[in-house]
């Protein structure tokens, strides 16, 4: 009877006691389960959350630099000076950018690039505001950077007077339908306007040409050629200069005095038989709808008393490649040096 009691109380503490282990080990897999669960829920929102975030500030970051860009670009418009005659820059590599591909013109501009580098020692260039007034600015500038003086006719006159000396001592009254640019007849005005203008350039031309220190006149050109207004009336006096040339060597035509080749060449032109018709049919589009043509390009370095070099590209390989305008200098006159790739527009080369 102990004995079946004893058996009895043991069999039940084991069967008791390993309910309740199952229990314990039940109720602790569960809470683990659940923590894990929870935990990999916490987990997987954390990782979304930052996802999310990261989307966003990826997001956000692309638009702030968006918005940065715009802004730079904007402030640099409003602020940056608007150069007509940009700084100087690699010959060659202007050229890689601007002559890409392998058409027949192409290979041709590349290889008068190599030439003006190689042969000419030309190693930058300066870009030249695309307008109808480049060619007068291109000459302009270099008279002005290089400190080139006043021509000699202009020492001995005044050339503020000019235009009232046309009208009163040369009975020019057609010179009231002289157009300045885009603006067209301005009748009895003219000559108050051509006056300002020419005493500009008069002015300006003085100041450059006192001025010794190189870099000291580069700075002055920059804040010149960033000024538009100033720009248009410099090159609308350069056009007076050259309608009073051409009025007073016509003069001396009718004299029988012994002329300039070129101007024989001008006058022998339908277009251009005497100085009203060369101011109307051309002078007058200088800077509005065309800009100088190449009988243009002589008077002006006859007016200026400068050797004006010109490198015309698209005519390499030929006799025409390289230019002078006057071809023959009456007197050792400064030189300065464009280029062109089609007669129209022009650069500076840096040498």
């Amino acid at each position: 009877m102990c004995l079946f009691s004893f058996l009895f109380f043991f069999f039940f503490v084991i069967f008791i006691g390993s309910d309740q282990v199952h229990s314990w080990t039940l109720a602790t897999s569960q809470a683990l389960d659940t923590v894990w669960r929870m935990a990999k829920g916490f987990v997987m929102l954390a990782v979304s959350f930052l996802v999310a975030a990261v989307c966003y500030f990826r997001r956000l970051h692309l638009y702030s630099g968006h918005k940065l860009k715009w802004w730079i670009g904007y402030l640099q418009r409003k602020f940056k000076r608007n150069l007509s005659v940009e700084a100087e820059v690699d010959l060659l590599s202007y050229c890689a950018r601007e002559w890409k591909g392998e058409t027949p013109r192409t290979k041709l501009m590349r290889k008068a690039y190599e030439e003006l580098f190689w042969r000419h020692h030309i190693k930058c260039v300066r870009q030249v505001k695309r307008d109808n007034y480049d060619a007068l600015r291109s000459v302009l500038f270099q008279i002005f950077s290089q400190g080139i003086s006043f021509p000699s006719w202009m020492k001995e006159k005044d050339i503020v007077k000019l235009p009232e000396k046309l009208l009163f001592s040369q009975g020019c009254n057609w010179i009231q339908q002289y157009s300045f640019g885009p603006e067209k007849y301005t009748g009895s005005n003219v000559f108050g306007k051509l006056r300002k203008c020419v005493e500009l350039l008069k002015t300006q031309w003085t100041e450059f040409n006192g001025i010794r220190d190189y870099h000291k006149r580069g700075s002055m050109c920059n804040t010149l050629f960033s000024d538009a207004i100033l720009e248009y009336k410099l090159y609308e006096a350069l056009k007076f200069i050259m309608l009073y040339q051409v009025t007073e060597v016509y003069e001396q035509m009718k004299t029988k005095k012994v002329i300039p080749s070129l101007f024989r060449l001008l006058f022998s032109r339908e277009t251009s038989s005497d100085p009203l018709s060369f101011m109307m049919n051309h002078l007058n589009s200088v800077g509005d709808t065309c800009g100088l043509e190449q009988i243009d390009m002589f008077i002006l370095g006859y007016s200026l008393e400068v050797k004006i070099k010109v490198f015309r590209l698209f005519k390499f390989n030929s006799r025409d490649f390289e230019v002078c305008y006057p071809e023959e200098p009456l007197r050792d006159w400064p030189e300065i040096s464009l280029l062109t790739e089609n007669d129209r527009h022009y650069h500076i080369p840096v040498f």
